[in-house]
């Protein structure tokens, strides 16, 4: 498997990344330290990167969030966990050293605030914790929000980050407030547990969750039942990647080109906001927005072409569009108006899109 250099649709995302250090957080986590890359590389809190590992079969994708703060930490860092049968986690904990350089794909990601003009609720599990620290440290050290980390863990040994997240408490005491659930002491979470650690949450707060899936629905329904409402309360969801991003081959057919600024005969006309350009082209109404956005040397970000990342999300700012696939978007996000530009086609005559917003 492989991309090969000439490869159209990652030519501007795609990246090689030098490994500055690897701190082992734990006995089975690791953060992965990068050399500050080009003026290019730039990500919100809570975005991830798409790393590519040098498997003996082949280029092998995998998601992993940044926990590093973006206006304070001089360089980004991935945290991974060792995992049962992860290949990629396993090769990047035993294998990654200083002076090697990582094949990745530029931050993306939706579970990132858009907004810091209130408070915050992370409820985190495990190596969930990555993403959080990212938003925690820009909440604590760039904006004034207060925050309640909520961390679930086997035991102590497991909790990564712990001396930074000490240390944040001794630096922040009166907005950063930290409860650890420990397995080991108190069983495995609850629904009833977790809602006895946010009593008082004030419903303007703003939630962010990470970790397995029973997790997240556990603390979900802590967050409804103490009243938080549901469009405040965001999860990050990793799928496996069933294609390889880092491949040149579509998994869709393209759409006929048409040179840019041609309006629509049939079908319907995008305008596409992206990099402080505007662009317009004919979108066919069977055809995915990304093929057509691709086939007109439109560089639109995406990553994993399944509805699954959150990677080629736009905002949507005149007409209306049908995903086919959203396991990523929730209901917040939807209102403000982000879609999917890998699962889109168009319902009206005239659309409008933005990746700029």
């Amino acid at each position: 498997m492989g991309s090969p250099d000439d490869a159209p649709s990652y030519t501007s995302g795609r990246l090689q990344l030098r490994v500055r250090e690897v701190i082992r957080e734990t006995a089975d986590a690791a953060s992965v330290v990068f050399e500050s890359p080009h003026d290019g590389f730039t990500y919100r809190p809570g975005q991830f990167i798409t790393v590519g590992a040098q498997l003996p079969e082949g280029l092998a994708p995998r998601c992993y969030s940044l926990s590093t703060a973006p206006d304070h930490d001089p360089h980004p860092a991935i945290t991974v966990k060792r995992v049962v049968g992860g290949q990629v986690s396993n090769w990047l904990i035993d294998n990654v050293a200083p002076g090697m350089s990582v094949d990745i794909i530029s931050p993306t990601g939706g579970f990132t605030p858009r907004e810091w003009t209130h408070d915050f609720v992370v409820v985190a599990a495990g190596s969930g914790i990555t993403p959080a620290m990212s938003i925690i440290k820009t909440a604590l050290m760039t904006h004034h929000n207060a925050v309640t980390l909520i961390y679930a863990n086997r035991d102590q040994e497991s909790v990564i980050f712990a001396d930074t997240i000490a240390a944040l408490q001794e630096t922040y005491p009166d907005r950063l407030v930290v409860q650890h659930w420990l397995e080991s002491e108190r069983g495995l979470p609850t629904a009833v547990g977790i809602g006895s650690l946010i009593a008082g949450i004030d419903d303007g707060a703003a939630a962010y969750l990470c970790g397995p899936t029973p997790f997240m629905d556990v603390a979900h329904e802590a967050l409804e039942a103490a009243g938080l409402p549901v469009a405040r309360i965001h999860r990050e969801l990793f799928y496996s990647l069933t294609t390889n991003p880092f491949s040149a081959a579509a998994t869709t057919t393209p759409a006929a080109p048409v040179s840019p600024g041609q309006p629509a005969e049939t079908g319907t006309r995008v305008t596409v906001e992206i990099e402080g350009e505007t662009h317009e082209v004919a979108w066919p109404r069977d055809a995915i927005l990304l093929d057509v956005l691709l086939d007109n040397g439109i560089e639109a970000p995406y990553v994993c072409r399944e509805g699954n990342c959150g990677g080629c999300e736009f905002i949507l700012t005149e007409g209306e569009v049908e995903m086919r696939v959203n396991d990523t978007l929730d209901d917040f996000d939807l209102r403000r108006g982000a879609r999917l530009a890998c699962q889109s086609t168009p319902v009206t005559d005239i659309v409008g899109i933005s990746y700029d917003s």
